[in-house]
């Protein structure tokens, strides 16, 4: 165990850890919208993100800029990248509800057939953007599906550089974007679900569908609005990934997923702010334990972390549901 590398630069360490929880609790937040609604696990929703950064890197690759953009183009690449991005993935979550799901609730199937269908899902979408696409668009659009199943790099949209230090602690330019932007979004999407009328609405058939129906909420309609919401923030977290990570391919939803599932049930898979808690929680404890062991256990350590944090508190460490949050 290399201790006096962490005590050295825990500061570092920890920022580091939250720019990456930070994107985990965005796609987390998909996962506990569907949950706190449905109590369905929604593995698909790995792939949603998927499709987001693939939307990152057509913006990227399609609009022409030479170099490294200037700060105004950055800011005109960022935002077209967040419109096409949140569209793709909300469109793909929605689609994902109304052909796969939607047809299972009506014939009342149990909870198992949703969960394999979830799973069917997520492997259809792996092979769409791994072979079909490549084989249909491969020559008109080399830069996205030249390199079949392959890692393609993303075009450097925002130079990394420090902005300060603090004892010895560097924060650049990247991480703030990232951290800030995660929190912002989360914010709104908080705010969306606790102060507005369809928020009231999530929430009422979250804790009860039938008093909901009674009172006039359009189930199909909430159900619907929560599935979009999980996707854009899928969106969100796709273009922070281009700025952090830099790269894509079909399979990069399948672990961050179950990093972004883990979180949400580490914070209380139901509750919005549990999955901001579990998000950041674990995005330390990984680079926490990188650094006291290896890269290569980092994966083992987060679900250790996780199978720990429910042997002593099974709901979580918020554990409030959906339907029972507070503003």
């Amino acid at each position: 165990m290399n201790f006096d590398a962490l005590i050295s630069e825990f500061g570092q360490h920890t920022v580091d850890g939250l720019s990456k929880g930070a994107i985990y609790a965005l796609v987390a937040l998909g996962y506990t919208l569907v949950y706190g609604v449905l109590r369905l696990i929604n593995f698909a929703h790995s792939e949603v993100f998927m499709v987001g950064t693939f939307a990152v890197l057509f913006v990227w690759t399609q609009v022409p800029f030479e170099g490294i953009p200037s700060p105004g183009q950055a800011v005109v690449l960022l935002l077209l990248a967040l419109v096409a991005a949140t569209l793709a993935s909300g469109g793909t979550a929605l689609a994902i509800e109304r052909i796969a799901y939607r047809p299972l609730r009506k014939k009342n199937a149990p909870p198992l057939i949703f969960l394999i269908t979830a799973i069917g899902v997520s492997l259809i979408l792996v092979e769409i953007f791994g072979q079909l696409l490549p084989d249909l668009l491969g020559r008109a659009l080399p830069e996205l599906f030249g390199r079949p199943r392959q890692l393609v790099g993303m075009p450097t949209i925002i130079e990394q550089k420090d902005l300060f230090t603090i004892g010895h602690v560097t924060v650049n330019n990247i991480q703030v974007i990232v951290v800030v932007s995660a929190l912002v979004m989360m914010a709104l999407l908080d705010w969306f679900i606790n102060k507005t009328r369809y928020g009231r609405g999530v929430r009422a058939v979250a804790q009860n569908p039938e008093t909901a129906a009674l009172m006039g909420v359009n189930q199909e309609r909430v159900i619907m609005l929560i599935f979009v919401l999980g996707g854009v923030m899928a969106g969100a977290a796709a273009v922070l990934w281009g700025i952090r990570a830099g790269f894509t391919l079909n399979s990069v939803g399948f672990v961050l997923g179950l990093k972004a599932f883990t979180a949400a049930v580490l914070g209380g898979i139901g509750n919005l702010r549990g999955a901001l808690l579990g998000g950041l929680f674990l995005g330390l404890v990984e680079v926490y334990g990188a650094t006291l062991f290896s890269t290569q256990w980092e994966d083992v350590i987060a679900f250790v972390v996780l199978i720990v944090v429910l042997m002593f508190r099974p709901t979580g460490l918020l554990g409030e549901s959906l339907g029972r949050a507070r503003a």
